[in-house]
């Protein structure tokens, strides 16, 4: 049976006549767009709007007491945003954004992306704004281009979850070389620009590109460094991380229909935040050009109590509270009816949270989570 006889695309030409509609729909996206205009040369929408259905069924403890069953369903509006990117003056772009919630009121939730971007050549951009910091595999992985669900636990843990800061970043590729380095605010955050009223983060990348040394059709290996200044009133900042230092050694290789990712990286915590240290092992294979299999294995260990967080939907489960030691295991299915721009997954989780201070942090069970992912 095919994978969406369910949904009424029962032949390979009515998955294809999705497409074909999708991308009539999507070119309506660009509203302008001449390159020979010496003012504007593009005015686009831009947006993303992503729903899950999510079960999670396990066992975790009370408080210094009996085992309990933990369980939770629900449908999410997991994000949905909306804004446009212009192209200006030939070299800058202008990029505006803001995240909703359907479910909440107010509507309106933050600003994401308000940043300028000047790049007169691939070897040098400089943006200045409220932008994305991005290090970890996942967490400099677009949510619009996830081949899992959702980012792996290792990122909840050590990237900045709130991901959107104002910052200067100034980026580029040299030959098989590409970096990335800038400073963000740690002032604290509101729904715009915060206050800049605190130190900052800086952060570092440095990657090469082994494809042609290897024969890969991607090999990438990078570096990131993340360094936090010391702040008392860090759980009010856009960081929203007590860590002084952050490393991680990521890759992504691709071979034919075969792929890997990888990720090993540490935090050197304070404000009472123990050091953190994981790794995620995610091999991935295309069965067809539309449909992917992905597994990923998750391990997370602090060295010391409460040190670990749960990841989205879980921490819902076991009310915010946290453990010593997690690992994950993940095995999940993707189909891109165009491309990531619309694309089905489904992944199902099996997770387990280690909690020696006995508090409440325990969990071993499930989550399956179902979704749909639009992108434009």
């Amino acid at each position: 049976m095919s994978l969406f006889t369910v949904t009424g695309m029962s032949s390979a030409a009515d998955v294809d006549a999705v497409e074909n509609w999708a991308k009539d729909v999507w070119s309506h996206a660009v509203l302008y767009e001449n390159e020979n205009n010496p003012i504007l040369q593009k005015f686009a929408f831009t947006g993303r709007a992503q729903f899950d259905y999510v079960v999670i069924d396990g066992e975790g403890t009370t408080a210094g007491g009996p085992g309990r069953d933990l369980s939770y369903d629900n449908f999410n509006t997991r994000r949905l945003r909306a804004g446009f990117k212009a192209g200006l003056f030939q070299d800058f772009t202008l990029h505006v954004e803001a995240d909703f919630d359907p479910d909440e009121d107010p509507f309106y939730r933050r600003l994401t992306d308000a940043n300028l971007a000047w790049k007169p050549s691939d070897a040098f951009e400089l943006k200045i704004g409220k932008q994305g910091m991005g290090f970890t595999l996942d967490g400099k992985t677009s949510s619009k281009e996830l081949l899992t669900i959702d980012r792996s636990a290792l990122s909840g843990n050590l990237w900045f979850s709130n991901e959107y800061i104002p910052g200067i970043t100034v980026s580029g590729e040299l030959g098989n070389w590409h970096y990335s380095t800038g400073f963000f605010s740690q002032g604290e955050q509101d729904n715009e620009f915060g206050e800049f009223n605190s130190g900052t983060s800086w952060v570092g990348t440095i990657g090469y590109d082994l494809s042609d040394m290897t024969g890969a059709d991607t090999a990438v290996v990078a570096f990131d460094y993340v360094i936090n200044e010391e702040n008392p009133s860090s759980p009010a900042l856009f960081t929203n991380r007590s860590f002084g230092q952050i490393a991680s050694l990521n890759t992504i290789w691709e071979k034919d229909q075969y792929g890997f990712r990888g990720d090993v990286s540490f935090g050197d915590g304070f404000l009472g935040q123990p050091d953190v240290w994981g790794l995620v092992l995610m091999p991935y294979y295309d069965i067809t050009d539309r449909l992917q299999l992905v597994a990923r294995y998750t391990f997370l260990k602090s060295d010391g109590n409460d040190g670990v967080r749960y990841n989205g939907y879980d921490s819902i489960v076991v009310n915010g509270r946290r453990g010593d030691q997690y690992q994950e295991g993940y095995l999940g299915f993707n189909y891109y009816l165009y491309e990531h721009k619309i694309k089905l997954q489904t992944g199902l989780q099996y997770i387990s949270m280690r909690d020696q201070a006995n508090n409440g942090g325990a969990f071993d069970g499930f989550n399956l989570t179902t979704g749909i992912r639009f992108s434009w």
